[in-house]
């Protein structure tokens, strides 16, 4: 769910201009870069369903009883929040709460039940996960979906940016498309690169 993620925080910057787009993009991961850190010391871990595929699209169980759980969550998007206040003010720091978390939820679609309430699964409590990724072509559907409504979005806002003072509008206008283009290139990539199993 890589570029579905990334798909959602692209919609974001449209509403939220004053976010910067890195910033937006970074907060969409942020549970994935808890994630990697914890994964690095051997506390949390995939389990390939299917050993002779263990890269298939969706085909492993997430054993991240504390990045993913949603008491985890709602403390990394926090942390994220906190830090993106501390930078940028009130206002940007709860957008970037709100994105951070929005990866729970997306992830709480497509994940098999694999996401505890609380970190380290404490009290044993049912896990989540509506299975999504059992229908590896209708999750494709919504990620491919929150790209390009993503995209559609960010590049409607970045094309009406006025052009700085100093800036022909033609020339705004193209960096605008240039930065909207790559932007969903990128996005439609990591999809891609997802899907045939090379993330």
């Amino acid at each position: 769910m890589i570029a579905g993620h990334f798909g959602l925080a692209a919609g974001v910057k449209a509403r939220a201009p004053a976010v910067p787009l890195w910033a937006l993009m970074l907060a969409t991961q942020w549970l994935d870069v808890a994630f990697v850190i914890l994964f690095l010391l051997g506390v949390e871990w995939l389990e390939p369903l299917d050993p002779t595929h263990p890269s298939a699209y969706g085909g492993s169980l997430i054993h991240a009883s504390y990045t993913h759980s949603l008491v985890g969550a709602l403390l990394l998007a926090a942390l994220a929040g906190l830090l993106a206040r501390w930078r940028w003010g009130a206002r940007v720091g709860g957008v970037v709460a709100a994105v951070a978390f929005s990866h729970w939820l997306l992830d709480l679609i497509v994940h098999r039940p694999d996401l505890p309430l609380l970190p380290g699964n404490l009290g044993g409590l049912p896990l989540l996960g509506f299975g999504l990724w059992r229908l590896p072509l209708a999750s494709a559907a919504l990620e491919l979906a929150l790209v390009l409504l993503g995209g559609l979005l960010y590049a409607r806002q970045a094309l009406a940016l006025p052009p700085a003072p100093d800036q022909p509008r033609a020339t705004a206008r193209r960096r605008a498309l240039t930065a909207v283009a790559v932007t969903i290139v990128l996005m439609l990539l990591t999809l891609a690169s997802d899907l045939l199993g090379l993330g």
